[in-house]
């Protein structure tokens, strides 16, 4: 047999078998909450070559590369067990297992791996009602992924979106944009219009379509919604007295604001500070996407090295708030035409980072530069460590923290020398390292953190949706 036909052999063995896993990863989601992942990619509604290429990135994490061929068996017998709703990682089950020493059956080590989700482990959760204030580019981001993370329906609803009638055609041209997006491409699944009840069908998720320009007039127990947790995505309000505005509104329970929040709001990075949400906070901050980009990297850093000083400088793709010609701007250099300029701005995003790590207050400035991009951001931090290191020492740690750290879920990793900037377009991650433009000279260490300032975001605020609302489900196996 020829190389060519052994390795296109192979690949046609492959597809077959990622075929076969498309229903079996449906059926565990719809039916169970079950959400299956490699190496913290989902599966969930993945085409052949998605799955096949999810595996294939697991060669830049491990040292050898994983195939479907290993993650069939771990699923086929995950579909066997009566599963609790629960992430399940059958790419690092998978690796765990050709490792494991202990002569087990792949029966045998994925029910001793899942025992906690076994037989009703968690309880099942009880379907917490969503409101999306506003419906720019966050909110419409945030309405794709609640759409698809709709699962059985037990988790989070989006209900409701908010927003001021632009005239005639407004319902039509809302649902046009959640349909399109010049920058994500096509929303993966059915869009349609119910004029009569002012709605949004997508993938059979019923949202009704509310015109308000006042947070305090709308009554959303008329639309069926009750404590429902609404997401400011305006940037309108960001203090606890124009915010509590929501809270006056019949239905509403809690909000989260999608913009760094003034005064006593607790700012929440999720993977760093989360833990200070209380039960009792009625009105949270997710901070900014700078912020959520640079926290968890700078966190893991001072963990394993300490900070002394520190500068952050954020290279940002231009925003709604900078003007696409040249016109009046009440910011500096912000009037200039965005598409066509470096814009040097400023930054809160040292400073908001010492309120989420406080042991970094006053180690760190920070400045800021627009650039003609549309999506995707780069942030570099120039650091003091109190420890020296190597290059080496400090990828392989980072490495380590995007695979098994409680920060797995923030921080992403990749070591490709030709990767640009549009590559991360859709990354779920807060922070992704380039490890190949990592700088080390003893205490002296330049990180460069890419992020996608729209999605990325986007999945940290819908982590502390879950969390506030009880729908974080557990991870296996457990790192």
């Amino acid at each position: 047999m020829s190389k060519q036909e052994d390795h296109f052999g192979r690949w046609k063995n492959r597809e077959e078998i990622a075929e076969a896993m498309i229903p079996m990863i449906g059926k565990l989601y719809r039916e169970k909450n079950v959400a299956t992942t490699v190496y913290s990619r989902s599966l969930v509604n993945n085409s052949v070559i998605q799955i096949l290429k999810s595996h294939r990135f697991v060669k830049q994490v491990e040292d050898a590369e994983l195939s479907v061929v290993d993650t069939f068996p771990i699923l086929q017998e995950a579909m066997k067990l009566d599963l609790s709703p629960s992430r399940l990682d059958i790419g690092k089950l998978a690796v765990n297992y050709k490792k494991d020493s202990r002569g087990q059956s792949v029966e045998e080590y994925v029910r001793q791996e899942l025992a906690e989700a076994l037989n009703g482990g968690a309880a099942k959760p009880t379907p917490t009602d969503v409101v999306l204030y506003g419906f720019g580019r966050i909110g419409r981001i945030l309405a794709r992924l609640l759409i698809e993370k709709a699962g059985s329906g037990d988790g989070l609803r989006l209900r409701a979106v908010v927003v001021r009638e632009s005239g005639k055609g407004d319902l039509q041209k809302r649902a046009s944009l959640l349909r399109r997006d010049s920058v994500h491409g096509p929303f993966s699944g059915t869009i349609a219009v119910d004029e009569e009840d002012n709605a949004i069908i997508a993938n059979g998720n019923f949202i009704r379509v509310i015109y308000s320009s006042d947070p305090s007039q709308v009554d959303y127990t008329a639309y069926g919604i009750n404590d429902a947790l609404l997401i400011d995505n305006t940037g309108k309000w960001r203090d606890r007295e124009g915010l509590s505005q929501h809270l006056k509104s019949p239905g509403i329970k809690r909000v989260l604001l999608t913009a760094p929040g003034k005064g006593d709001l607790k700012n929440i990075v999720h993977g760093v500070n989360n833990a200070l949400i209380d039960d009792s906070d009625t009105i949270i901050s997710a901070a900014s996407c700078t912020t959520n980009a640079i926290v968890p990297p700078l966190k893991a850093l001072n963990d394993k090295f300490g900070i002394t000083v520190g500068h952050v400088e954020t290279v940002h793709s231009y925003t709604n708030d900078q003007n696409l010609l040249d016109n009046f701007h009440k910011g500096p250099r912000r009037g200039r035409a965005a598409p066509l300029n470096m814009v040097i701005t400023e930054t809160g995003a040292a400073t908001a980072a010492a309120k989420a790590l406080p042991e970094l207050a006053g180690k760190l400035t920070g400045n800021s530069i627009r650039v003609p991009t549309p999506n995707v951001s780069l942030a570099i931090l120039n650091l003091t460590l109190e420890k020296e290191t190597t290059l080496e020492e400090l990828n392989s740690y980072l490495r380590w923290v995007s695979l098994h750290s409680p920060l797995q879920r923030q921080i992403d990793f990749i070591s490709s020398p030709d990767a640009v900037s549009t590559d991360f377009v859709g990354a779920r991650y807060a922070s992704v390292i380039d490890a190949e433009a990592t700088i080390v000279n003893g205490k002296h260490c330049v990180l460069y953190v890419w992020y996608d300032n729209e999605f990325g975001y986007s999945c940290q605020v819908l982590r502390i949706l879950q969390q506030i609302s009880g729908v974080e489900f557990p991870v296996f196996p457990k790192d």
